[in-house]
């Protein structure tokens, strides 16, 4: 019995700290999305601030849920996924082509 507590013990905290860099990244999306004019979005062809502020913004509250909220297999959610991808595609994508040179 004891291996089996073992194994459900380790499997949360390996959902915990999933969780947690899911919002690490989402906060640093959403965060720097803020500090990004508005006006750069659009002449990049990259939808608007809005657009992603509200996508980056609804990243960050699931992941941020999960962290606060942890639950068994949480942290490996559809939703933690989802708002990971989001996070990943400004990051990837919108961020260094609305950066400033």
């Amino acid at each position: 019995m004891s291996g089996q507590f073992l194994i459900a013990y380790i499997d949360l905290i390996v959902g915990y700290v999933v969780s947690l860099v899911c919002a690490a990244l989402s906060v640093w999306a959403f965060v720097d999305c803020t500090i990004r004019k508005g006006p750069a979005f659009e002449a990049r062809s990259k939808r608007t601030k809005g657009f992603w502020l509200g996508l980056t913004g609804a990243a960050t509250f699931v992941t941020v849920l999960s962290v606060l909220v942890p639950t068994p297999f949480f942290g490996l959610s559809l939703f933690n996924i989802a708002s990971v991808t989001i996070a990943g595609v400004y990051l990837a994508d919108v961020r260094p082509a609305v950066t400033s040179r």
